[in-house]
């Protein structure tokens, strides 16, 4: 049996010039922001999209607190790569927990793992584990920023640079809406950005351990999130509005 070829961070044609114009503007975009708005709050999954937006923002030197949600169910080099980049930038990453109530009632009626199940209980561990620290994370915050990107997949192909978070009744930015893959990688490469190990091991999008995989080449790269839902339930939940 032959072993399957995985995912790899890919090549780029972008040119020295076009990268520099998309970086300029994103720089320019996360000053923007913080210019309207007082409490600006990044959360960052330390994969690739959200290390180009760290990098952004420690060299544009915007006023943007970052945090991360531990989830308790995170691989070993997502919560070593938290270490990594405030040591490569000098910054502090905030780190927003699950209540331990919360997750225990998840695993009293679904079981540790549970989520196997399905939709709904895949719903409620990461309403455990995610929205809700990711909640307490933003209170008193007046807008936050996310990684997100169009083309990642079909639940996110009419994203907007700006939008108004519904559920938690502020503003909400995705400054890499517009950006490909290939330009992610462009810029990581070009401004020698801190890769994820498991960016280097087949992993072109990082969640939890138990429900993240490895991508087969050619696969979408979100394939490996939630493999055993439909497509159309590949989010948690932290980007829903309503």
């Amino acid at each position: 049996m032959m072993t399957p070829e995985f995912w790899s961070i890919p090549d780029s044609t972008l040119t020295t010039a076009e990268l520099a114009e998309k970086t300029s503007t994103l720089r320019h975009r996360l000053l923007s922001i913080t210019e309207k708005f007082s409490d600006v709050r990044f959360a960052t999954s330390l994969a690739a999209e959200d290390m180009v937006m760290t990098d952004a923002i420690a060299q544009s030197k915007a006023k943007i607190a970052l945090f991360t949600l531990e989830t308790g169910r995170l691989h070993q080099e997502t919560v070593d790569m938290t270490k990594t980049t405030e040591d490569c930038y000098g910054i502090s990453i905030a780190r927003a927990y699950p209540e331990e109530s919360d997750v225990q009632a998840f695993i009293d009626q679904y079981g540790m793992n549970g989520f196997y199940d399905g939709e709904e209980a895949k719903k409620a561990c990461c309403g455990a584990r995610k929205i809700k620290p990711l909640n307490a994370a933003l209170i008193g915050a007046d807008a936050w920023l996310t990684g997100q990107r169009r083309e990642q997949s079909t639940t996110r192909v009419e994203l907007n640079f700006e939008e108004h978070d519904d559920a938690r009744g502020i503003t909400k930015f995705n400054p890499l809406f517009d950006w490909t893959e290939e330009d992610i990688w462009a810029y990581i490469k070009q401004e020698n950005v801190p890769i994820h190990p498991l960016h280097l091991k087949g992993y072109p999008s990082i969640g939890c351990e138990p429900c993240t995989r490895q991508v087969k080449k050619g696969e979408d790269i979100r394939a490996g999130r939630w493999w055993w839902l439909q497509s159309d339930s590949k989010e948690c939940g932290l980007h829903v509005n309503k």
